[in-house]
Formats: structure tokens, C-alpha cells, sequence
């Protein structure tokens, strides 16, 4: 079998992808000890722990990425209720054995390092609800069936995390399942009726809790309390207003003084936005732009209904995740907790951000080429999308969304 090599998207997002996502790593790596010196030194005598562990993150993260990359995604589909079922598994050891703090039980203790099995939980929804649409597009299962198995597998997983409890990475990991159904091309009508129940659902969930309705009053006038639940947000705009155009220096900061908790993980953008100013944020800004472009153009190259959606998946996952955060620490969306990949600390969030570019980028390698068969002397060639078509007669989008067939639109 001899095959040529057409990257899906052509080359050049490949090379933006993994562009987009050194800048982000290796800045963010200097970020993380700036953030985090002096408090490490004070509390732990050692100025560089937070950057050795995230430093160790990369390095586990890089092993992950290459092996994805090398990996042909469509002969590892099985991969996806793989990896949905070892996280379930974790979720259910961290409600008995989970270690936490700020109130919220997420992460296993393996010794010299913890694992929060809600990142990985994420990856696994995404790759199961891609492959449920591509079955379904394949007529081996029905729409009820998809449905019921779509809400089952992301229902299971919302209810660990929710007991945890952390509703950021229950909003982050329906969005993302939301996405990727998108993408993969259900209709917004039908997607409009799940969107409206997921928002009632999130406004039963912060209402049944007072610190979540403090939250968002917070959000609303964070003035109002700046001493309890708006003085988070206060001391992130204080970071942001500090910097102006150029910011203050790299190291110089005064928010990681103790002031603004969280500086190094979920509110580094805040002193990214004070050390480097307007400048050093609008350049993240445009790392993520850069991130999702790429994603886009490989998801939109992919040749197969699975790659699209596996692709395009986890690129809106991976750039909603740094919108909402850098939403939240500039004023413009509610705390939620959510890290920003890549730039903030946690060697979970690391690995797991790591893999899914991986996959991407696998994806790009793979879904771009036709696949050529030789038999008695005969050639086959077929791209995986038409070989969809050929099975089931119909067009790719199928009646998943209510849409019509290609044959009933010739009629």
C-alpha cells in the first residue's frame, strides 16, 4: 500500500499550531516563576518550585504530544472510551480519596506529584462524542440511540465533577462536547433546545449554592464586597491597571506580593497584563487567534466526519478554555477557576493540553491523506468521507440535525 502524504489544511497549520503553542509554553514557563518566586520562597524556601513542577509537566506533556502525533487517530478510536472510562474511574477515587483545597475536593495524591482526572475527562467526552456522531453518520446506530449515549457519557462525568464540587470544568466540559457537536455539523436548531436546558441547569446550580450566587454578584459589582467575594476580581483589575501599554517589568510585579491570590494558575493573566502591559496580554491574545486558526484549517481539511470533529473539538475546547479565563480575570465573565492552557501552573492541565494538540496535530497528518488500496492489479482510492458516503447513500451531514438527504434533495 503506497500512500502519499497530504497534511489536512496543508502544511502551514501544523507549523502555527505548534508555533502558537511553543510561545505559549515556554512563556508561560517564565510567567509561572514570576508569579510564583516569592511566595515559594516564603512558604517553601525554594523560589523555583512551582516552575521545576510545571518544568516536569512539559517534559511529560512533550512525551504525550509526540506519541499522539505519531499515532494514525482513526486506528486508535477505541482510545476514546478508553480514556472516558479511566477518568470516570479517577473522578470516582478522588469523591473517596481526593486531597483539595479552596473548598473543592479535584486532585488524586501519587506522591511527588497529583492528578485531577476532570482534565482528562474532558479529552475523553470529546473523542466518545465524535465518535458517536461518526457511528451514527455510518448508520450503525440510530438517533435515539446517539443521543441517549451522547447524554449518558457527558451526564455520568458532570455528576462526578459536580460532587467535587467544580462547576467551571462542568461548564468547560459541556461547552466543549457542545462545540464539537457544532463542528461536526448537528443543527443549531436542535442544539439551540440543548442549549437552553444546559443554561437552566447552570442557573439551578448557582442558585442552590450561595457561593457560586456570591460569585456572581460579584462579577456584577465586585466594589460591593471587595473584601470577600469581589476581592479576587479587585486585585486582578488593580494587576491590569498597573501595567498600561509596556507594563512594569518582567519580575516586577506587586500583586504576587501576596495580594492577589491564585497569580501563578488561574489569575497569571493578571500579571502577565502587569508585568509586560497591554503589549505582553494582546500577545497571548493573539497566540490563542493563531491556535484556533490552525486548529480550524486542519479540522476543516480532514477528510472523515471523525477527524473533523475530534479536531475541531478539542481546538474549540482548548481556546474557549483561555477565553473564558482570561473572561474571568479581566471582569467580563464570572470566576470559574478554569486554568489557561498552557501559561498557567498544573501539571495536569499540562499533559492534558499537550495530548490534545498532539491529536490535532495527528489528525493533520493523517486525515489529509486518501487511502489507497491495490488488490489483483486494481487501484481503489477513496477518501474516508466518500467511503462514508457509499455506505449509507446519503450525504455526510446527515439527519442527525433533521437535515435533508443528498437523494431526497435530488427529488
Amino acid at each position: 500500500m503506497k500512500q502519499r502524504t497530504t497534511y489536512a489544511g496543508g502544511p502551514l497549520p501544523r507549523y502555527l499550531m505548534l508555533g502558537s503553542m511553543l510561545f505559549l509554553l515556554f512563556g508561560g514557563m517564565v510567567m509561572v516563576y514570576s508569579a510564583s518566586s516569592v511566595a515559594d520562597f516564603v512558604n517553601l524556601q525554594d523560589s523555583a518550585y512551582h516552575l521545576k513542577r510545571q518544568a516536569i509537566g512539559a517534559l511529560l506533556g512533550g512525551v504525550a504530544l509526540l506519541v499522539a502525533m505519531a499515532v494514525d487517530y482513526r486506528k486508535v478510536r477505541w482510545a476514546g472510551p478508553a480514556m472516558w472510562g479511566v477518568s470516570v474511574l479517577g473522578l470516582l477515587l478522588v469523591l473517596a480519596l481526593g486531597v483539595g483545597k479552596w473548598g473543592a475536593t479535584r486532585w488524586l495524591d501519587l506522591g511527588p506529584f497529583t492528578v485531577q482526572p476532570s482534565e482528562f475527562a474532558k479529552l475523553g467526552c470529546v473523542m466518545v462524542a465524535a465518535l458517536l456522531l461518526q457511528q451514527y453518520r455510518s448508520g450503525r446506530i440510530d438517533r435515539g440511540t446517539f443521543w441517549r449515549r451522547v447524554g449518558l457519557v457527558v451526564g455520568v462525568v458532570v455528576l462526578l465533577v459536580m460532587l467535587q464540587p467544580d462547576l467551571g470544568t462542568t461548564i468547560a466540559i459541556v461547552l466543549s462536547v457542545y462545540l464539537a457537536l457544532l463542528i461536526g455539523g448537528v443543527s443549531l436548531g436542535l442544539l439551540g433546545g440543548v442549549a437552553l436546558g444546559g443554561l437552566a441547569g447552570i442557573a439551578g446550580l448557582v442558585m442552590v449554592a450561595p457561593y457560586r450566587m456570591r460569585r456572581i454578584t460579584s462579577f456584577i459589582d465586585p466594589f460591593a464586597d471587595p473584601q470577600g467575594a469581589g476581592y479576587q476580581s479587585i486585585q486582578a483589575l488593580y494587576a491590569f491597571g498597573s501595567g498600561g501599554l509596556d507594563g512594569v517589568g518582567l519580575g516586577m510585579s506587586r500583586q504576587k506580593f501576596f495580594y492577589l491570590p491564585a497569580a501563578h494558575t488561574d489569575f497569571i493573566f493578571a500579571i502577565i497584563g502587569e508585568e509586560l502591559g497591554l503589549i505582553g496580554a494582546l500577545s497571548v491574545v493573539a497566540a490563542f487567534a493563531v491556535m484556533a486558526y490552525a486548529g480550524v484549517r486542519i479540522a476543516l481539511g480532514a477528510r472523515d466526519g471523525y477527524g473533523r470533529v475530534l479536531a475541531g473539538g478539542l481546538t474549540a475546547m482548548l481556546v474557549t478554555q483561555a477565553v473564558i479565563n482570561m473572561g474571568a480575570v479581566t471582569g467580563l465573565l464570572p470566576v470559574t477557576g478554569i486554568p489557561m492552557p498552557l501559561v498557567s501552573s498544573g501539571g495536569s492541565s499540562m499533559i492534558f493540553t499537550m495530548l490534545c494538540i498532539g491529536i490535532i496535530l495527528s489528525v493533520s497528518t493523517y486525515g489529509g491523506r486518501a487511502v489507497r488500496r491495490e488488490r489483483s492489479g486494481s487501484r481503489e482510492t477513496a477518501g474516508a468521507s466518500s467511503v462514508e458516503r457509499r455506505r449509507d447513500r446519503r450525504s455526510h451531514l446527515s439527519s442527525v440535525d433533521g437535515g435533508r438527504s443528498v437523494a431526497r434533495r435530488r427529488a
